[in-house]
């Protein structure tokens, strides 16, 4: 049998399979090493675009921070401006009101009454003075229920005052104001606007 030495042509074909081999696998390392870069490039750009993006939306909200802001400055002083214009409102429309209350009460007074103090809480007027006798606070009392203006006068002390005269009385009496045709003063005060 004649000898043939295939060794050679093994060696060949493995060498030849090795190199098919290496330039498979580097082309693999390359294609993958492409590919990975390409991902991570990706990915680092979206991650910077969404950065990007955060950046943008926190600015926006910051701005947006400082007009809810300057909305509510707005808002309170719109509330102020409001509250002064119904304080001046108030003042204007009870000015007639006030008036005719000094003068039904100048007209209630009976002569020898001599108002000393005058205050005015809410509804209540609280009157103090000096009378000749109890007569004349009687009388003071009877004229301010029978007003229009005024009701439920209440006398709250009479003590003598011997300085004033012999028979002279210093009073307190409070009384409750009150609107003709039975309104409340804000009522009548928007009647008449």
């Amino acid at each position: 049998m004649a000898k043939i030495n295939l060794l050679p042509w093994r060696d060949e074909f493995r060498q030849e399979k090795k190199k098919e081999f290496t330039t498979v696998f580097l082309g693999v390392c390359v294609f993958s090493a492409l590919v990975a870069y390409l991902w991570i490039n990706t990915v680092e750009n979206s991650i910077e675009s969404q950065n990007n993006r955060n950046t943008m939306l926190e600015q926006e909200i910051a701005a947006l921070e400082e007009q809810v802001k300057e909305i509510q400055e707005l808002k309170r002083r719109k509330a102020e401006l409001i509250d002064r214009m119904r304080v001046i409102q108030d003042l204007q429309g009870t000015r007639p009101v006030i008036v005719r209350y000094f003068d039904e009460l100048v007209r209630s007074v009976p002569d020898g009454v001599f108002i000393t103090l005058l205050s005015r809480k809410g509804n209540v007027i609280s009157i103090e003075g000096v009378s000749e006798s109890n007569n004349r606070v009687s009388t003071l009392m009877r004229n301010l229920n029978s007003s229009d203006w005024f009701s439920a006068p209440n006398l709250n002390s009479v003590t003598l005052a011997p300085e004033f005269g012999e028979q002279s009385m210093q009073f307190k009496l409070t009384v409750n104001t009150a609107v003709p045709g039975g309104e409340t003063e804000a009522e009548s005060v928007a009647g008449g606007n």
